[in-house]
């Protein structure tokens, strides 16, 4: 037992490009600049409202709240963030607390890695 190596968690994110593109296309440099700064603080605030109720333990609106951060990465190519907050509101939905404990780190590392690597996403205007 002395030899215990911790193994570093990587995340691959996944996001599709075309839904930005698809946004820069319909509504302009400008107008997609800023609704796409819009919607990705409202993602990261929404994140911080799930991790708020998450330290409270105060699960019963999280499923809903799951939902709409769900709904939110999907409108941003989000594929990644997308699909783990789908498993946690499963996890919920089963009452599987271990599960959910699991899937809740994975949600915050690809929330953070996902928001961190959007600076540069939403440079895809083409």
């Amino acid at each position: 037992m002395e030899n215990v190596t911790a193994l570093p968690l990587r995340e691959r994110v996944r996001q599709d490009g075309e839904a930005i593109a698809a946004i820069y296309r319909n509504l302009g440099t400008a107008a997609a600049e800023q609704m796409v700064t819009r919607a990705l603080g409202e993602l990261a605030l929404a994140m911080a409202g799930l991790a708020a109720q998450v330290k409270a333990v105060e699960l019963a609106d999280l499923p809903r709240q799951l939902k709409k951060l769900q709904r939110m990465a999907e409108n941003l190519g989000m594929i990644s963030l997308s699909a783990v907050a789908q498993d946690a509101r499963i996890c919920l939905d089963r009452c599987d607390g271990t599960a959910f404990t699991a899937v809740w780190a994975r949600l915050l590392r690809v929330a953070e890695r996902s928001l961190a690597t959007d600076k540069d996403f939403a440079g895809l205007s083409g």
